[in-house]
Parts: structure tokens; sequence; C-alpha cells
């Protein structure tokens, strides 16, 4: 029996790690949640998993939780950056699935780690923001930190059985997003809603518009750099509009090894969650039959400049990776209040970038003074384009 603590409880992967749970009660128990400001959301899965805490944001919510569950179930509930580390360090979890949207995740998957537990990790900051503090800090502790993502839970797949020694390169799939085919000038009139409407997956709303500019593989490629210790150089994109081959991994010997699948995030949550092992799930068979033609094509890193930017964080290195996140945090907002419209994303995040003097990432302060940098730096951009356009 797993003891699972869950930071972003809400959200698409939050709700989907529970259905995973709730099939397989004799595998897990939930003993702790937490979220952003979803309080009828959390809860109800209070109420179905009765977990020993929770966390909210705002004390605010925290305080009408509290109301409303009137100590019945038992439940302790707390609130902000200090209540989700309280939860992710909870000593009766062993397993944190790390789940929470944007820079909100990094510290408290941190002092998860630092408290020696195992991390089932969603949140793409943690890695791209302070991946070799994140992997020096596993290795230490002699903790586990395991991918819920499609791609990098099919690398670790294809990775089975492999001598690393014989590894050429991993090959990371994208569906391409909804926008795969439109040209420049198309772009130009997208809308948040659009954007929104991917073709192959569900998604929150950050990591969909992330797909729709092809940032989030930008970001995965960033985060398998860390995960499985490799080279830029060592990993290569290619665009896969059915979203059936999650990724590969070649081999020396010119050997690939894919890992395929139906889209659903219900496959890496429940590795993630099992590893090694594979434990049944409800979803159906793979029939690739009625897939017909699995198709490929190389990124257009021209229409699509968000991915090429991720690209040249990692090369730079040092803080550039979290100015690139915290940069494109705030122009993703900006863009679904509709306030900047879809290209001006690469384009603040480039002003942001070229703005930055890299420096090391020796520790985590530098870590969230580099984040710190990149978010203010943008919103005065932005306040800057107001007073030009008003």
């Amino acid at each position: 029996m797993k003891n699972i603590a869950i930071l972003g409880s809400t959200g698409s992967i939050g709700t989907t790690a529970l259905k995973v749970i709730e099939a397989n009660p004799e595998q897990y128990r939930v003993v702790a949640l937490a979220a952003g400001g979803n309080t009828a959301v959390i809860r109800s899965q209070i109420e179905k998993f009765q977990p020993l805490c929770a966390a909210l944001l705002e004390e605010s919510d925290a305080n009408v939780l509290k109301a409303q569950l009137r100590e019945r179930l038992g439940t302790k509930v707390f609130f902000g950056t200090e209540g989700f580390v309280r939860i992710a360090t909870l000593a009766e979890a062993d397993t944190v699935l790390s789940a929470m949207s944007g820079a909100a995740g990094l510290l408290p998957t941190y002092e998860a780690i630092k408290a020696g537990k195992h991390i089932a990790l969603a949140n793409k900051e943690t890695m791209v923001m302070a991946g070799p503090i994140i992997m020096a800090e596993a290795k230490k502790q002699g903790v586990s930190i395991l991918p819920i993502d499609s791609e990098h839970c099919a690398i670790l797949q294809s990775l089975q059985g492999h001598p690393r020694e014989d590894l050429r390169r991993v090959i990371l799939t994208a569906s391409g997003g909804p926008f795969k085919d439109f040209s420049i000038k198309e772009m130009v009139s997208v809308t948040p809603a659009l954007a929104l409407k991917h073709p192959n997956w569900d998604m929150g709303r950050k990591i969909s518009v992330d797909s729709a500019t092809l940032m989030n593989k930008g970001l995965e490629t960033i985060e398998a750099k860390w995960f499985f210790d490799l080279r830029m150089d060592q990993i290569s994109i290619l665009i896969h509009p059915q979203s059936i081959i999650h990724s590969m991994v070649e081999y020396k010997d010119g050997s690939i090894v894919a890992q395929l699948g139906i889209p659903d995030m219900i496959t890496p949550i429940s590795y993630a969650l099992s590893y090694p092992r594979h434990m049944e799930t409800l979803l159906p068979p793979l029939q690739l039959e009625r897939i017909g033609r699995l198709t490929f094509e190389k990124p257009d890193l021209k229409r699509f400049p968000c991915l090429a930017l991720a690209l040249m964080a990692s090369e730079i290195g040092d803080s550039m990776p979290a100015v690139l996140n915290g940069a494109n945090e705030i122009a993703v907002g900006s863009f679904l209040n509709n306030e900047i419209g879809f290209l001006e994303i690469p384009a603040l995040i480039e002003k942001i970038m070229d703005a930055h003097k890299p420096f090391p990432i020796e520790d985590f302060a530098h870590v969230m003074e580099a984040d710190r940098w990149a978010r203010k730096k943008a919103m005065e951009y932005l306040q800057e384009r107001k007073h030009r356009n008003p």
C-alpha cells in the first residue's frame, strides 16, 4: 500500500490520478490533497478519499473549506506555500504526486525530496528551473523521481533492460498542436479559445497554450536532459500528429525502441505510481488497424519560435531556463487574459531572455532569484506596452 499526497489535486492530472487510485484501492491510499482555489472540487475529493490533511492557496478559501467540513472528517486544512510544504512533507506520505501548474509547485516538490519522499512528477517547471539541484538532492536522499508525462514515461519504458552506455539518442514526439499547419499570418488571429482546443489531449489551460506554441516540447527537452542525464545533442524532436508513439530511444546499433499507446494520461500516471509494474487500467486497447498511418515530420522552428527559444535556453544553461520559464508563464497568462496576441508570446519571452545575463544556479535561492527577475521584467515590459498602446 502506497500512501500518496497530491499537489494539484483539482487539475487535470490530479483528478485523473485520483481515478487511478480509486480503481486500485488495495494498492494506494490518499493521505493529503492540495489545490489552488477550487474549494468545491477539493471538498468532494476530501469527502470521497478522507485524507489526513488538505491545503489551498488562499487563507480565505481554506477558512471556507474548514467551515464546510466542520471537522467531521478529521481532515486538517492548511493554506499558502507553507501549507503546500506541509502536505508535501507529511510524515504519513511516502509518495508525492507533484501536479501543481507553474513555479508554485517547485518549492513543495523540493521540500518533499529533502524529506525523503518518492516523487511522481508532472510539474515541468521543477526540472526546467532547477533540474541539477533536484536530481542531486534526489540522489543524496536516495529517492526516485518518476515522470508523469507521456513522452518521458515512454523514454523510461524504452530504456528498461538496455545498458545506458548503448544509448545514442532519445526522440521526443509532439502532436504539433492545433496550429501545426497554420501559416504565420493565420497565427496572428489565434484566440485563447482556439489555442485551448488540443486535437488529441485533454489538458489544463496553461499547458494547452504551451502545446499550441510548442513551448511544451521545449520544456520537455530540458526535462529529458535532467531526467535521463543526456546531452542536448542526444535529444531529437519529431512531429507525430497521431500521438500514438509517445517517444523513442535509439541505440548505437541503429535499433529504435518505441512506446505506443492511446493518448490518455492514465497510462503515464499509472506507470509512475506502480513502477516498475504495469497495472491494469480501464483504458481500451490500442487498435493500430484503426489508426492506419503513423506519420512524422521535423518541427518548423520559424513558425514555432517558442521551441527554438527553449532549446537555446537549454544550451545556454545556468539561470536561462528559469528565466525562460518565468517569462513564458507571464506571457501565457497575458495571452489567456486577451492582453497580448498569440505571436506576442514568443516575442515577449525573447525580449526577456535578451535582457538577461545568465548566472550559475548553485542553490535554490538562485533559482527563485532568476524566476523573480524574469517575471518582474516581463510585467514591466507589458506595462510599457500598455502605455505605448492605450
